[in-house]
């Protein structure tokens, strides 16, 4: 009995298991449709001397690179503001700069229709929300605030493509996706 209650305690510990970073907990674990997904990396997306967000990167195995993520495989990015107050149309532009930077011509037109329904999807956010965007291949690629779903984009290449914005050659931040990779 004694080594069941320790199992039992064990296993309640490592669910609690979190992170702090900038005052905000980033748990270690989540679950996305009964799939389990470990914290890869986490850091602070930065512009011009300003922490705009917390990005915490989950996967369903390591990766150190954009190429460790196969398409199909399941994965979440959470976004914990700390600016005071982020547009929905500086959010679309961000999105748009970071799509262009890493993709192709020939990608954005081949994914134009769902880049354009992604970027409708975005408000204004403020600090203390969280925006998710989840890859599930059963589903697509949803963006939730606050836990509520706002929409779902299909396609397992666009989840790749999406990807790139975090994770690609030219990021945003180069030092959001050196913490994202765990580098």
């Amino acid at each position: 009995m004694r080594g069941f209650l320790a199992l039992l305690l064990s296993i309640n510990v490592v669910l609690l298991e979190a992170r702090e970073i900038e005052g905000v907990e980033i748990v270690e674990q989540i679950e996305i449709l009964d799939t389990q997904l470990e914290l890869n990396g986490v850091g602070v997306r930065s512009k011009f001397f300003f922490n705009i967000y917390i990005g915490a990167l989950y996967l369903t195995k390591n990766a150190q690179q954009l190429t460790d993520i196969k398409e199909g495989e399941a994965w979440r990015v959470s976004m914990h503001f700390l600016y005071d107050e982020v547009t929905g149309k500086d959010l679309v532009d961000a999105w748009n700069d970071g799509f262009e930077s890493n993709n192709t011509q020939a990608e954005l037109s081949r994914y134009a229709d769902q880049i354009k329904q992604f970027n409708g999807l975005f408000k204004t956010v403020r600090n203390g929300e969280v925006i998710t965007v989840n890859y599930d291949p059963a589903t697509g690629t949803s963006v939730a605030f606050n836990g509520k779903i706002a929409g779902i984009v299909e396609g397992s290449s666009f989840a790749q493509v999406l990807l790139k914005i975090w994770l690609g050659s030219s990021p945003a931040d180069e030092r959001l996706k050196a913490a994202m990779l765990g580098s």
